[in-house]
């Protein structure tokens, strides 16, 4: 106890607090964590290029507002509606990426996990971000050193990977690269605290911690279906009854979405050619292939009605 009372002591010893933040790509995973920002008090700058992107994000964060306060004020419609219109109030939606960087303090890159096209931004960000901004990446699978190589400053420089859903899910990996300063880890670490988040740390691996243990399982799922020794359904029923998981393997990266595991199988199986636990499945490449991405596209090991339930393996 007293050791994990120390940690968090010296993660609250932080110099520097944010106020204003920078989500960079409206997509689900922007989306999310301009959410709990902004639920947790933040200014938030939502920002892409598309504007059609940005309008179904301020409508997702608004249901997802939405669904919260049916649970947290019940019995309480103004309540419901003074929070809802509070969360709200602190978010802005532009596409001026040099507007929206240069007065936070904070800037989280969500954008599509394509080293060229990350690169492309941080060289923006690194001329246009405010002078002590701290810039973090929330990719999930590629080289935060490789990410970063493009940047003057370095040590400003961290990953921070969420985990979808972001407003459920607790967990964010912060990830420091030999260049981080410790200052800059530091302050991370307590601004997960502060959105009510659950931070681990870990150096700039593979996968990182979640990832590294994770993908190999969903792909082995998948393997067992393609060689025809289970069916996805059974398979995902053992994993939930058997060893008390809330979603089975492959309901779960119907979930993610299938090109994005495929993606990030990739880029695993490319820094670790050697590991055959990386390799992708034939399975994933055809469903993928064939525009079948899970839930998002209303199939992949599952078939999905308008709700977005399953309704046929």
């Amino acid at each position: 106890m007293a050791c994990k009372i120390l940690l968090r002591s010296s993660f609250l010893q932080s110099t520097r607090g944010f106020k204003t933040i920078s989500v960079i790509g409206g997509g689900l995973m922007g989306s999310g964590i301009a959410q709990v920002c902004i639920q947790h008090g933040y200014t938030v700058h939502l920002v892409d290029v598309n504007t059609n992107v940005l309008s179904a994000s301020s409508s997702s964060i608004h249901r997802s507002l939405t669904r919260i306060v049916k649970k947290k004020y019940a019995d309480d419609t103004e309540a419901a509606t003074r929070f809802v219109d509070s969360c709200l109030s602190n978010l802005t939606t532009c596409v001026d990426l040099q507007g929206a960087v240069s007065c936070s303090d904070l800037i989280i890159e969500a954008v599509v996990e394509k080293l060229a096209v990350k690169h492309e931004l941080f060289r923006k960000l690194d001329k246009h971000a405010a002078p002590e901004a701290i810039l973090a990446s929330n990719t999930s699978s590629l080289s935060l050193k490789e990410i970063g190589d493009v940047l003057d400053a370095q040590r400003r420089f961290a990953g921070l990977h969420f985990f979808q859903p972001v407003p459920v899910l607790s967990l964010v990996e912060v990830i420091r690269t030999a260049h981080t300063s410790d200052a800059t880890f530091q302050d991370l670490m307590r601004f997960a605290h502060t959105i009510n988040k659950v931070p681990i740390a870990c150096r700039d691996t593979p996968g990182f911690v979640v990832n590294r243990l994770l993908v190999p399982y969903l792909l082995e799922a998948m393997r067992l279906v393609e060689r025809g020794d289970s069916t996805a359904a059974d398979v995902d029923m053992g994993m939930r009854l058997g060893a008390g998981h809330p979603m089975g393997p492959l309901e779960l990266s119907d979930f993610v979405g299938l090109d994005t595991i495929q993606y990030i199988c990739e880029s695993l199986s490319e820094r670790m050619p050697n590991d055959p636990v990386f390799k992708c499945p034939s399975v994933l490449r055809k469903l993928v292939s064939q525009g079948k991405l899970g839930k998002k596209s209303g199939e992949g090991f599952y078939k999905y009605d308008a709700e977005g339930k399953a309704v046929q393996c």
